[in-house]
């Protein structure tokens, strides 16, 4: 059994900013996944995501991330990709501190073997509980990515006949239907 984390990264008072959490709440109210799967929402981590990540088997994250390209752009960063970012300076407490955090794993031999980061180019970091037109219309690839990725590390999951309860209180421009495979 592998031991892996979907993790949805991000603060769902700004805007944009709350698509992690977001997208792992919908794919725990549609998916059902095999033993030693954890969904979960991680909100604004700093260096408590050591403890979140030490000694998985895989972790995908998937939060917001500011870049010069159109929002709602989807970007993947594997952890070699990670790795080579050069830390940067935190003003705060919150900041994910992703490559502090591998950095960290990695020294002490408990660094997941696959780490997968599923980046959304943000458009709008206002207060607020909505996330942006294009940042909406992304979702749909963003799990699409989700399941490439589990199934390329061989985890089974299903789509539930029913899906329950989210736990989604803030709103999204458009909510569509879900046309996830499986």
């Amino acid at each position: 059994m592998k031991n892996v984390l979907i993790g949805g990264i991000g603060n769902i008072l700004l805007g944009d900013d709350g698509v992690g959490p977001y997208i792992v709440r919908l794919l725990a109210a549609h998916f059902e996944f095999e033993k030693g799967v954890e969904v979960a929402d991680l909100g604004t981590p700093a260096l408590d995501l050591i403890d979140q990540i030490s000694g998985r088997d895989a972790v995908i994250l998937i939060d917001s991330i500011k870049v010069d390209c159109e929002p709602g752009s989807v970007l993947l960063y594997r952890k070699p990709d990670i790795m080579h970012l050069r830390p940067e300076v935190r003003m705060d407490p919150h900041s994910p501190a992703l490559v502090e955090t591998l950095l960290s794993v990695e020294m002490f031999a408990i660094a997941p073997r696959d780490v997968l980061l599923i980046g959304i180019a943000g458009g709008s970091y206002d207060s607020g509980c909505r996330l942006s037109t294009p940042v909406s219309a992304s979702i749909h690839q963003v799990v699409g990515e989700i399941q490439a990725e589990l199934d390329r590390l061989e985890i089974t999951y299903r789509r539930r006949e029913r899906p329950i309860e989210s736990g989604i209180w803030w709103t999204v421009p458009k909510p569509a239907p879900l046309p996830f495979t499986a």
